[in-house]
């Protein structure tokens, strides 16, 4: 058994990235041979609407016909077990970086048939973290909860089956008084970290160990 964790965080070690190391311990728990990829490694772009994934008899027919980093991670997913996925929310979206592999990873084993088929080989547990600033009565109040609805139905449909992971109210700074951040209570905050952030771990470890199940 293998799993695949992508982070799609800027941070090698923020938020996104403690969770989703605690999510393939987890999986590692259990056996599973785990991998963390850092998609700010990488060199590539999102879909460029080439439509050579759909082009019947196509040598690139359900495969992303670009060459670029991507292509070998690609690979990597389809001979995974469970693929586990982690973004910051920056501006009530996901990094530009994750959506662009989202675009990718998804148009490709997408068929334009009456019934809108997916080619992906098999089924597969994934999973989907979400960290961000917000508190957590944001989701509501901002519709987060739907939109991480929405991420979840979309893994579901492509790989099987799909849980989600929110972190809200995150520590973002080692300093707050070097930076402009007045909106927030530092205190607070700090406290919420050492409070709530390691059920956040647990959480996560959870998680990982749920997919390997």
């Amino acid at each position: 058994m293998n799993i695949i964790a992508i982070n799609g965080s800027p941070r090698k070690n923020g938020n996104t990235a403690i969770l989703l190391e605690k999510a393939l311990a987890g999986a590692a728990s259990k056996g599973a041979q785990t991998e963390l990829i850092d998609l700010y490694d990488l060199n590539y772009k999102g879909c460029i609407s080439c439509f050579a994934c759909k082009r019947k008899g196509g040598k690139s027919y359900g495969k992303c016909a670009v060459k670029d980093d991507l292509s070998a991670i690609f690979e990597k997913i389809e001979k995974a077990d469970a693929l586990i996925l982690g973004s910051p929310i920056y501006f009530g979206e996901i990094t530009g970086e994750m959506r662009s592999f989202l675009e990718r990873l998804f148009f490709q084993y997408l068929v334009y048939d009456s019934d809108h088929s997916v080619l992906f080989p098999k089924k597969i547990k994934t999973g989907f973290i979400f960290t961000m600033n917000a508190p957590e009565q944001a989701l509501k109040e901002i519709k987060y909860d739907m939109k991480f609805k929405g991420y979840e139905g979309i893994l579901t449909r492509f790989f099987g089956s799909a849980k989600t992971l929110e972190a809200t109210d995150t520590w973002q700074f080692d300093d707050y008084s070097k930076y402009e951040a007045t909106a927030f209570n530092v205190e607070a905050k700090a406290q919420r970290r050492r409070d709530v952030f390691p059920q956040d771990c647990q959480k996560a470890f959870d998680l990982g160990v749920e997919l390997m199940v």
